[in-house]
């Protein structure tokens, strides 16, 4: 299992970020309280990661953020090698060779109201942040998990920055003081909450 959780307590990191054409620091980072993101969770993310300064499978996780922005009648704000660009700027920008790239697209800026309006212009974020890999003795050792039933809605096929259903599986690992949640539905195993699920079983890897 590849952990992607960083402790709540630890300190805010003051990332390198893109918004709306603009190449900044989060910490200088501003949106609209009327964003939709902000509002109802109106939005999609993906995260590429990054393993020596090199972006990994970049195509396949711009393929899945256009179905998800197609899926929610977003249009993509930007080109395949627009997206190449910005990330490989955030890259060079954050000195650790391995990096977790986070993209985010909401529908933008409106008045609340649930039908989706027409010809809003997107709100694009981007931040690049170093990689938290497991420690030496969690890979030897292993960590403790939860399981639960997937409880999350049912359109995986969205990814979407509505994470309740993830956070409040994510914190029901915590409460029993494991590491993470791993999730059935219907007698599969779905995902965790926070992480991928790989299992070697007779030497294959499976996941």
């Amino acid at each position: 299992m590849r952990g992607r959780t960083q402790p709540a307590t630890e300190a805010m990191h003051d990332a390198p970020c893109y918004l709306n054409g603009e190449f900044l620091r989060v910490s200088a980072a501003r949106v609209s309280v009327l964003d939709r993101g902000f509002i109802f969770g109106d939005g999609v993310y993906e995260v590429v990661p990054v393993y020596a300064r090199r972006l990994f499978r970049f195509d396949e996780h711009m393929a899945r953020l256009a179905r998800s922005l197609a899926r929610l009648r977003i249009a993509n704000p930007a080109g395949r090698d627009e997206w190449l660009a910005r990330c490989r700027a955030l890259v060079q920008a954050e000195p650790a060779d391995d990096q977790v790239v986070y993209l985010q697209i909401t529908r933008g800026v409106a008045p609340r109201e649930h039908v989706m309006p027409e010809g809003q212009t997107p709100t694009v974020f981007m931040m690049t942040n170093p990689m938290r890999p497991p420690t030496a003795e969690q890979r030897r050792q292993g960590v403790a998990c939860t399981t639960a039933r997937d409880f999350r809605w049912e359109r995986g096929d969205i990814k979407s920055t509505s994470l309740l259903g993830n956070i409040l599986a994510r914190q029901m690992s915590a409460d029993h003081g494991a590491v993470e949640t791993i999730m059935f539905r219907d007698g599969h195993l779905t995902e965790a909450a926070a992480s991928n699920v790989w299992i070697v079983h007779e030497g294959a890897l499976l996941g």
